[in-house]
């Protein structure tokens, strides 16, 4: 029987002992560096929504009185169908207007693209009051949206105090949110993906159907998963803007909280936010993953029509 020609581990193949010390030093130091931000999250975010949670249980009296009440009122379901719809609309005109957008940022010139850039930036640099006091004025009655909607034959339409109103200035606010991931993806993409599948023989629209638009899903959906989960806790803009006849679920909460002093009821409306909410992100992880799938495809698939 032959023997064994593998040789013992040499002290050459084995790390230096002088190394472990100072990797776990290294990552001693790296704990160390994110120590005061682990606090601040624990003490700012953990402990408060920690407190919220089990009040939702215990206030007024333990038990799932406060559950119970948000599917068993109508009101609450109501306010949160609501909320959802007008979360969908705002994403879905916010897509609709920051692809094509973010898209000829990716074809304009340096200077141009720094233009559109700052274009965008614009609401960050205003205060939320302003922007909102601003929308208030164009969108009230006799104001200019509504003078520019019936020059087309739209006389009368109501937009302050709706749900509509809110949508349109929620849009305008959300909408960097929206464009940015999406112009951070697409400016990733080789151009030259394209024009390889027009030189095999595919029109324009469908290399842009079958290579563009699946490679940018994963900043579509990005830019859709944040603004969606950004609109679903809007307060300010429906407080100004809406009415109590079309009030989203922050207003309810806030009124919960201030006026009616039920806090219990308002933490559970709270955690029933933030269930839908990491349902929203979770089916965006999963798009994610599927898109970077239909991506890889279509770059393997390119030049087919």
């Amino acid at each position: 029987m032959p023997a064994s020609t593998a040789s013992p581990p040499t002290a050459a193949s084995a790390p230096p002992a002088g190394r472990r010390p100072a990797a776990r030093r290294r990552r001693a130091a790296a704990l160390l560096l994110l120590l005061p931000a682990l606090i601040a999250l624990i003490l700012f975010f953990v402990l408060p929504l920690l407190d919220i949670i089990i009040g939702s249980f215990t206030d007024p009296e333990p038990g799932l009185g406060n559950y119970l009440a948000l599917f068993s009122d109508g009101y609450t379901l109501r306010v949160l169908g609501r909320t959802l719809l007008v979360a969908l609309i705002v994403t879905l005109v916010g897509l609709l207007l920051g692809y094509p957008y973010a898209y000829m940022m990716t074809l304009a010139s340096p200077t141009t693209r720094a233009v559109m850039v700052t274009v965008v930036l614009v609401p960050f640099w205003t205060s939320m009051m302003a922007r909102n006091f601003a929308w208030m004025v164009l969108i009230q009655d006799g104001g200019v949206v509504q003078g520019i909607l019936s020059l087309v034959g739209l006389s009368g339409v109501t937009l302050l105090g709706t749900a509509t109103g809110v949508a349109l200035s929620m849009t305008q606010v959300l909408l960097p949110f929206m464009v940015l991931p999406m112009f951070s993806v697409m400016q990733q993409i080789d151009r030259r993906l394209l024009l390889a599948g027009q030189s095999l023989g595919a029109s324009r629209l469908s290399t842009f159907r079958k290579v563009y638009l699946p490679l940018s899903l994963p900043g579509v959906i990005s830019g859709g998963s944040l603004v969606f989960v950004l609109a679903l806790g809007f307060y300010v803009t429906p407080a100004l803007l809406g009415s109590p006849q079309s009030a989203l679920i922050a207003q309810i909460i806030s009124v919960r909280t201030r006026d009616l002093l039920d806090f219990g009821g308002a933490g559970a409306m709270g955690v029933l936010i933030l269930v839908v909410t990491l349902i929203a992100l979770g089916a965006s992880r999963r798009l994610a993953g599927t898109g970077t799938a239909v991506a890889a495809h279509a770059v393997a698939a390119g030049g087919d029509r």
